[in-house]
């Protein structure tokens, strides 16, 4: 069995305050599962998924835009890890779980990007 848990919480700036479910979501390995994220702005944000790994490491997963600017860290492939921005959520789906899947998921959004 995997363990995912989420918070709805900000990782730090310039991350603004998103709504997530919080508690565990238990999946088995080679199953899908999609993470949801909800955020209150009258701008258009980038949004971000991010996880905390035990060792409490915390990586980047993927960006998303309304404007097509999305990307995906090389170690997470869209066709595992992948988002869609919808009107005022950014859900996380991930797809054929490993054991290794298994972190705190956080989500975040931002006006502009930086560099």
């Amino acid at each position: 069995m995997l363990y995912y848990v989420t918070t709805g919480i900000a990782l730090q700036p310039p991350c603004l305050f998103v709504i997530q479910p919080g508690g565990e979501v238990i999946a088995a390995e080679g199953d899908s599962l999609t993470l949801n994220c909800t955020f209150e702005t009258t701008f258009t944000p980038h949004l971000f998924w991010y996880r905390r790994e035990k060792n409490g490491n915390i990586n980047y997963i993927l960006r998303r835009h309304s404007y097509g600017k999305d990307d995906n860290a090389p170690e997470f492939q869209k066709d595992r890890f992948d988002a869609e921005l919808k009107d005022k959520s950014v859900p996380l789906k991930i797809q054929k779980l490993h054991v290794s899947d298994s972190a705190v998921y956080y989500s975040c959004w931002t006006l502009r990007m930086r560099g």
